[in-house]
């Protein structure tokens, strides 16, 4: 585990975040992606609160051809067509979860997916933390990011701004203003659309530097 003197400042979570609610997310697939960057995604657990600051999403819109929505709805893609803010969990390669929030109005399919998180509070309880020596490895991609919040396949159709849901989105004081756009990452079809969005200069993103745009 990395020393101490290698963590973020940890923060007041009380104080410091708000909870979003549905008002504040923009019905649009893209706007909500960029939207995202520099907010917060919660997970209450038994054993505490874990939460990372979003600092890399990629948007898949009405019609995108690469995303679980194009084909129309099935059982396993239907949170997509529920209203903007629900949890969207999958699967990939039978390995990874990613989690992805849905992004239109009720009936519409599309998401955004979250790809990297600074972990702001709940080091000790995150998966994939230990023997860890780098803090920004651990949120570092969509599949680490599940892992380290905790999320799995029991959170999938969860309301991310419910009141009542354990696994939620805020808003914090520190707001982010520097963010970049390029191609999304590990596609084949629809990859040259700029749908990735990433806070610039952050360490915590993933993905290789040559996309990078400072």
């Amino acid at each position: 585990m990395p020393s101490a003197s290698h963590l973020p400042a940890r923060l007041d979570m009380n104080r410091d975040l708000r909870r979003i609610v549905r008002a504040d997310l923009p019905v649009d697939t893209v706007k909500l992606a960029r939207y995202l960057i520099g907010k917060v995604v919660v997970h209450d657990t038994a054993n505490g609160r874990l939460s990372g600051r979003i600092v890399e999403t990629e948007a898949y819109p009405v019609g995108d051809v690469a995303g679980h929505a194009f084909r129309g709805r099935t059982p396993r893609n239907s949170i997509l067509f529920l209203k903007r803010g629900y949890a969207y969990v999958y699967l990939i390669y039978g390995v990874s979860l990613l989690l992805n929030v849905s992004s239109e109005k009720a009936g519409v399919g599309a998401g955004v997916l979250l790809r990297a998180i600074e972990p702001l509070d709940g080091f000790e309880l995150m998966d994939g933390a230990r023997g860890k020596t780098q803090w920004a490895d651990i949120g570092r991609g969509p599949g680490r990011l599940t892992k380290a919040m905790r999320v799995d396949l029991s959170h999938n159709g969860l309301d991310l701004c419910s009141t009542s849901s354990s696994l939620w989105l805020a808003v914090m004081k520190r707001k982010s203003d520097m963010i970049g756009n390029s191609v999304r990452i590990g596609l084949t079809q629809g990859a040259s659309h700029l749908l990735r969005f990433y806070e610039r200069g952050n360490e915590y993103i993933s993905g290789p530097k040559r996309l990078l745009k400072e």
